[in-house]
């Protein structure tokens, strides 16, 4: 279950969308707690990019369900409030729009 192509051209428009400029997206896995009841983690194909001193995560729980979050280190790590998107363009404006409010109030 990885990123369709159709999946990661929605990514990679948004974001440089956002960003008025090509940003590169990097393919990665990360491991996730999908029950929150349960110590067992479960790996899941991720897309990461970094922009404006922050890095944000999307990962694809399984078809048509996605979780993201972004950074700043280790101490600061942010999500949407909402534990999956079944919609991948909500899922990345959600954490996008969340992003630049943050950094909107940090400024």
């Amino acid at each position: 279950m990885e990123f369709s192509h159709q999946e990661l051209d929605i990514i990679q428009q948004t974001v440089n969308e956002r960003y008025g400029q090509p940003v590169e997206l990097q393919l990665a896995d990360t491991e996730l707690r999908l029950d929150p009841d349960s110590p067992h983690l479960t790996e899941c194909p991720a897309v990461y990019w970094e922009a404006r001193n922050c890095h944000f995560v999307i990962s694809k729980i399984s078809d048509e369900r996605f979780h993201c979050q972004f950074f700043y280190g280790r101490k600061e790590h942010y999500g949407t409030g909402r534990r999956e998107y079944d919609d991948l363009a909500q899922c990345v404006i959600t954490l996008l729009q969340l992003q630049a409010d943050h950094e909107a109030k940090s400024n």
